[in-house]
């Protein structure tokens, strides 16, 4: 039996999708996150000594790392589905963009998030001036300016065919499901961008995901 080792409000959601569109049964052993710091309970450790999530345990196999795990259960499971035959041109760009979502794209999104946070960390009043002019600085001169790119780029993406790979849903676009959610949340992602828009709308929209999300619990980054 698949086992899912599940946080909340993370990248594991995108997992529980996956196996809910491939039709897979799996369990799921739940973690919740520190009300205080966010980060992952200890009890991660004894999985994976990382702490992360997503973990997957698969009989003897315990796998981290989302794209991993995706390449994992589309090749030992999918049975054709979900992913381009490798002898087709799309299968390299099926590749790339599974790569791509935690390579590229997450990072700057990711250093958002960080900088966010340390402008509203409880610190000494006389050094608050400085840390905003810092945190404003770095966010205004590159990562903002990266993470504009990047959105500029999936928008015309989208433009090419209905799908990420081409005109049929794939693992890719499941894998491109959390950080595009959290351009959304908290990246600048808007109406400005429709296709984009209209992506996550038909994501959300999916009984595969509907189905995951009510398995799954808590998952802020949807709203």
């Amino acid at each position: 039996m698949i086992v899912v080792h599940h946080l909340n409000n993370s990248r594991s959601q995108r997992v529980l999708w996956l196996l809910e569109e491939l039709g897979l049964d799996y369990e799921i052993k739940r973690y919740e996150r520190d009300r205080k710091t966010m980060l992952a309970p200890a009890a991660l450790r004894a999985v994976h000594p990382l702490g992360k999530s997503p973990v997957v345990t698969d009989g003897d196999l315990t796998l981290a790392e989302s794209g991993a795990i995706v390449e994992y259960l589309v090749e030992r499971y999918g049975e054709g589905c979900l992913a381009p035959s490798r002898q087709l041109p799309d299968y390299l760009r099926y590749r790339y963009w599974l790569h791509y979502a935690e390579g590229s794209l997450m990072p700057p999104l990711l250093l958002k998030l960080v900088f966010d946070k340390i402008e509203t960390a409880p610190m000494p009043f006389f050094v608050k001036p400085v840390v905003r002019a810092v945190s404003g600085k770095a966010k205004s001169s590159f990562i903002m300016p990266q993470i504009t790119t990047h959105l500029a780029y999936l928008e015309a993406e989208l433009g090419k065919a209905k799908w990420f790979v081409n005109d049929d849903f794939s693992a890719a676009d499941v894998q491109l499901s959390f950080p595009i959610e959290a351009a959304a949340a908290r990246g600048g992602l808007d109406a400005s961008r429709p296709r984009l828009m209209d992506y996550l709308k038909r994501i959300h929209g999916r009984p595969a995901y509907k189905k995951a999300v009510e398995r799954g619990g808590e998952y802020e980054l949807m709203r």
